[in-house]
């Protein structure tokens, strides 16, 4: 059965930084491309970063380019989200998934979600 298990969330203040895990399960990791999303209270999930299954390609959502930084380790079945220059904004709740590109966008996955990480920027 496919699990994500995100963790590294917290409390920080604008400006500060922060390291997201995840940890997943039930396919095979290093097969497909990883993702990162984000729902902030009474929004939509969007996709925010997405790093290819050798980890030579980034892509990421314009409101975090040049703060946040995707990395995985197919060894470990982890991808993390380092994010830097935090903003009030990126306050969210923040997910894993596999990623596939269709009809030239990237879409996540599979139809499950772990419990998520809580990410609050605030002073």
């Amino acid at each position: 059965q496919v699990q994500f298990e995100e963790s590294g969330g917290g409390l920080v203040q604008p400006g500060g930084s922060l390291r997201l895990s995840c940890i997943a399960d039930g396919f095979i990791f290093s097969s497909y491309a990883m993702s990162w999303y984000r729902q902030a209270p009474g929004k939509e999930r969007e996709l925010v970063a997405v790093l290819n299954s050798a980890g030579s390609l980034r892509e990421y959502a314009d409101a975090v380019k040049g703060r946040f930084t995707i990395s995985r380790d197919n060894a470990k079945n982890t991808v993390d989200l380092q994010m830097n220059s935090l903003k009030p904004e990126d306050t969210a709740v923040y997910y894993c998934n596999a990623a596939s590109r269709r009809a030239g966008m990237w879409v996540y996955e599979y139809p499950y979600w772990g419990q998520g990480t809580q990410v609050t920027v605030s002073s």
